[in-house]
């Protein structure tokens, strides 16, 4: 599943890759693991219909969660991580970008 922006440039989606492999945690863990430092957009469940959409990097993996080092000009936190279990019952949506410029999937 590729998706256009506005100036119809591929992008790229972790939840694509996702959708093409079997869903395991694992599964999770290693598309993250090759995604590693690259610059993301993320939509998390705030809690009462509330959607936080964050950007940042990919920081670091670990076997249960991984870390995601935040834009410090938007956000007061410099860091979060979620687990693969927020990715695999998709409470957390992550959309990599996919150049410098800024182009960027969007669901």
């Amino acid at each position: 599943m590729f998706l256009f922006d506005i100036t119809m440039s591929v992008c790229y989606t972790l939840h694509s890759e996702v959708d093409r492999m079997p869903k395991t945690l694992a599964d999770i863990k290693k598309a993250l693991d090759t995604n590693l430092g690259k610059r993301l957009l993320l939509k998390a469940n705030g809690g009462r219909r509330k959607t936080i959409e964050r950007s940042g990097v990919l920081a670091e993996t670990y076997p249960s969660v991984f870390v995601i080092e935040l834009d410090q000009d938007e956000n007061s936190f410099e860091r979060v991580s979620y687990s693969y279990a927020d990715v695999l019952t998709e409470t957390v949506q992550i959309t990599f970008y996919e150049d410098a410029s800024g182009h960027l999937a969007l669901n």
